[in-house]
């Protein structure tokens, strides 16, 4: 036989098997044991040793890390730490933040309110937000941090 004669033969049985369920042959093979899971979860224990009664060799109490949950009525209940504080912005990037957002701000209130606005507010307001973004991004430095030391390693 030829390699694609073999090929061909492969491809028609693929194709003749296709339709069968897979039941007949995971029948022969068992479901292993390591993949049932119980119906209840055993309840995880938490040594507590007091640090004098550890000295005196005094036995250890076990509790329910399950009992303890319960009694307090929170269950699943997650409280995230608290974010750390905003960094604190310099005077000119305060203002350009102010000009990016306010001159597009003035612009939308203008048109909503169909106020008549003066060529010089018009062009104050675009002139705002051009000036605003161009601030911050020269401010934005793109260069490594300079405590990176001599090597141009990973920098996360």
């Amino acid at each position: 036989m030829t390699p694609q004669s073999d090929e061909d033969e492969v491809w028609r049985q693929i194709v003749a098997s296709f339709n069968d369920t897979a039941e007949r042959d995971s029948a022969d093979q068992p479901w292993p044991d390591s993949e049932n899971v119980p119906d209840e979860p055993e309840p995880v224990r938490r040594v507590v040793r007091a640090p004098e009664a550890e000295a005196a060799g005094a036995p250890v109490a076990e509790t329910d890390d399950d009992d303890d949950e319960r009694e307090e009525g929170e269950e699943g209940h997650y409280e995230p730490p608290p974010p750390p504080p905003l960094p604190k912005l310099d005077l000119t990037t305060k203002l350009a933040w102010v000009a990016l957002f306010g001159g597009p701000a003035y612009l939308l209130v203008a048109a909503m309110a169909e106020w008549q606005m003066e060529g010089w507010a018009l062009f104050t307001a675009v002139a705002a937000f051009i000036g605003g973004f161009v601030a911050l991004v020269v401010r934005m430095g793109d260069g490594p941090p300079n405590d990176s030391g001599w090597d141009d390693g990973a920098v996360l």
